[in-house]
């Protein structure tokens, strides 16, 4: 097993206080986006502290959102009080969403989880993804570090636009991929704006 596969891993980056890839507040490009998508069932996998799983919730959409460790989900549900929102924030491995959630959600949204798993793990994302995700449903992704080789390991883990494209290949097509311009300065050209649509259901015999 993976150090990032655990619970504690994760738990212990909270505690300590070194969550770089925590904004403080909603991810930037996603509140730009937000308002260009039609409202549904929004999974947030790998959400964190929750500030976009609020952000959705305030703007009409239903979302569930999915963090391993046990301090950002209380932080999540802390806000979602002082918010008065109604957010479904679960404190679970990522993978073992399914079969519960097969074929649930309009979106889900990707930021910081594909490069937070062991790089073995990715195309056990992507069928988890797409057995998340109801026919034509959308994975709405920033895809990040982009300037960090796979070999210098992680996490974060290093990926590429091609193998990004790669591994969405057979069942999905892009239907939107940018360089935003509200990427965070840190960020800018590190991380790109693709949006996948889902074009056929998980093979039975690929579920988790």
């Amino acid at each position: 097993m993976n150090d990032e596969d655990r619970s504690q891993f994760w738990e212990d980056i909270y505690l300590a206080d070194d969550t770089g890839w925590d904004l403080s507040g909603p991810t930037p490009v996603y509140v730009d986006l937000i308002s260009k998508l039609k409202k549904g069932d929004v999974c947030i996998i790998g959400c964190g502290r929750g500030y976009d799983a609020v952000m959705l919730a305030k703007k009409g959409f239903n979302v569930t959102a999915v963090d391993f460790a046990p301090s950002a989900i209380q932080a999540l549900k802390e806000m979602v009080a002082e918010s008065k929102v109604e957010v479904n924030a679960l404190q679970l491995d990522i993978f073992s969403l399914l079969p519960s959630y097969q074929n649930s959600f309009d979106y889900v949204i990707e930021q910081t989880c594909f490069c937070a798993i062991h790089p073995s793990r990715r195309k056990e994302y992507e069928i988890l993804v797409r057995g998340l995700l109801k026919t034509n449903g959308k994975l709405v992704g920033l895809w990040f570090p982009l300037d960090k080789h796979i070999d210098e390991g992680g996490p974060p883990y290093g990926t590429t636009v091609n193998e990004v494209k790669s591994i969405f290949n057979d069942g999905w097509e892009v239907v939107k991929e940018e360089f935003s311009e509200y990427s965070i300065k840190p960020r800018k050209d590190r991380e790109k704006l693709i949006i996948f649509k889902k074009t056929t259901n998980i093979d039975k015999d690929q579920n988790l």
